[in-house]
């Protein structure tokens, strides 16, 4: 980094609007991850309208901030009351709670905080690091890799994002014909809008996300009306200190080094996600544990290994993402679209023309993770009673955003019926075991994808199979997108015969008992 780019880096950084950014996303990503029910992916989608009026750097790191904070928040109520915020600490309330019954629920808030902080810093420094050496990559791309990476893309997250492989596709597609309406790029000839003027343009992308992500999860939080309200957080649970003695830390800190490491690894492999990095982290610490037994009892190690790797898993994440435009999982593909808005493109050009803007996210993220840590032992006593908040005052609020966010993107109502139009689509996916991600990547991609192609068939000559092989990317791609296909259906296979995930088993058991 040379001395003209570090001093625009810390200009940028230091900016009063930045600041604000970072703590605004680290206090609202911890309150939405305490809200058993809320996830990272829907803060990210609801708050991209709010970035539009500020500075690039400031916006993207706000919502860096929220993602890694997110994951955090969700091992406060997992803990607390055995009810995972975000699918990411399911794994984490295996001990938590435990911890939580023995009246150390202090000290395993206070662990998972200092494990949350390591993860995501050491995951972010990864980031800073290879991020740009992996760039230059890009560099080789041309019209028929672009068509391969979109394709690549849609097939990971399409068939990790749900359980049933045909349903993650089927939801792409979806997103891919949605992608479609609009102008078409070669003949200029209107495509799917109906006679609508405002279809035109496409549809706008943020108001699809804000229905699919956010009220279409409020609508299924409402279905819970007039059921068994969760158990409360009593001051007991919350009693004693919340930092971990200097004993405690020795005890555990070559399995938080161990799971970051880990967690990094995990989400940089596109479509897995935090839920898988902390339960690997999870597993690899029992395996290494000379008292396995201990585990899913309330041991400190059971609750350090799944913070650090999920934490990890953002940082990971971001690097492909960054590098060649590929989402590590649900939340990355929000904030592809996030970049996109801004008039970022993934790739070499990230790290050159905007070299400015991206440092400076991946340092405020940095900044985000430390502060994350500091924000968490600090406010720990006070964070865990939002978890107790009812729906019935979260609903309108959020609502509320999701109707003003849409109409402040072009100040016109037809955005705000797209976003309802998505709610209800994104509620009977949810209802019937389709994931909106997918869809919100075939949206991004589909245009992407769409204009490769076309322009390959023009360099092609006719001869399309052949430039393709002829081309060393793109049998590399062709070869991971086969892999990124039949993956889950060979993991399938190998569950069934009885193989496949001992532990994850083990697991279920130990939080029958």
């Amino acid at each position: 980094m040379g001395a003209d780019l570090f001093n625009e880096v810390l200009h940028n950084l230091l900016s009063f609007q930045t600041i604000m950014a970072i703590l605004m996303g680290v206090v609202g990503g911890i309150i939405v991850g305490s809200l058993p029910g809320l996830s990272a992916t829907m803060a990210v989608a609801l708050l991209i309208p709010v970035t539009f009026g500020m500075e690039p750097v400031a916006g993207l790191t706000m919502l860096t901030a929220i993602y890694t904070s997110a994951l955090y928040g969700g091992s406060i109520s997992a803990i607390l009351i055995h009810t995972p915020g975000t699918p990411a600490s399911a794994a984490t309330s295996l001990d938590g709670y435990q911890m939580t019954l023995k009246g150390q629920g202090a000290k395993a808030i206070g662990i998972s905080t200092v494990s949350s902080m390591i993860g995501g810093t050491i995951s972010a420094l990864a980031l800073l690091f290879l991020a740009p050496p992996l760039s230059r990559i890009s560099l080789a791309f041309s019209a028929p890799e672009y068509f391969l990476i979109a394709v690549f893309g849609l097939t990971i997250i399409g068939s990790l994002a749900s359980k049933s492989v045909a349903k993650g596709l089927t939801a792409g597609i979806v997103g891919l014909l949605i992608g479609a309406v609009g102008v078409d790029i070669l003949t200029g000839y209107p495509r799917f809008t109906f006679g609508s003027i405002s279809l035109e343009s496409g549809v706008s992308l943020v108001p699809a996300m804000i229905g699919l992500f956010s009220l279409s999860q409020v609508m299924i939080q409402a279905e819970n009306r007039g059921k068994p309200k969760q158990q409360k957080i009593s001051k007991d649970k919350m009693s004693g200190k919340v930092l971990p003695t200097m004993k405690e830390f020795k005890s555990i800190w070559v399995t938080i080094l161990r799971s970051s490491g880990i967690g990094t690894f995990v989400g940089m492999l596109p479509g897995a996600g935090g839920d898988i990095g902390s339960w690997v982290g999870y597993n690899e610490a029992k395996r290494f544990s000379k008292n396995k037994e201990k585990f899913g009892t309330g041991c400190i190690e059971g609750v350090a290994a799944p913070e650090s790797a999920n934490n990890a898993v953002t940082g990971g994440a971001l690097i492909p993402l960054l590098t060649l435009g590929i989402p590590g999982s649900s939340t990355t593909a929000v904030l592809l679209g996030g970049l996109m808005i801004q008039g970022l493109v993934p790739g070499h050009e990230l790290f050159t023309t905007n070299a400015n803007i991206t440092y400076s996210v991946i340092i405020g993220f940095i900044i985000a993770s430390i502060l994350l840590g500091v924000i968490g032992l600090a406010g720990a006593r006070w964070f865990v009673k939002i978890s107790g908040v009812s729906e019935s005052i979260l609903a309108p609020i959020i609502i509320g955003l999701c109707v003003v966010g849409s109409y402040a993107i072009n100040n016109n109502m037809f955005d705000v019926w797209i976003m309802v139009i998505f709610g209800v689509i994104g509620y009977f996916m949810r209802k019937t075991g389709f994931h909106p991600a997918p869809v919100i990547l075939g949206m991004i991609l589909g245009p992407i994808a769409e204009n490769g192609m076309r322009q390959s068939m023009l360099m092609a000559k006719g001869d399309l199979l052949s430039y393709y092989l002829g081309r060393p990317i793109c049998v590399v791609l062709i070869i991971l997108t086969i892999i990124s296909l039949f993956t889950p259906l060979f993991m399938k296979w190998w569950e069934k015969r009885g193989a496949g995930k001992p532990a994850m088993a083990d697991h279920s058991n130990e939080e029958k008992m």
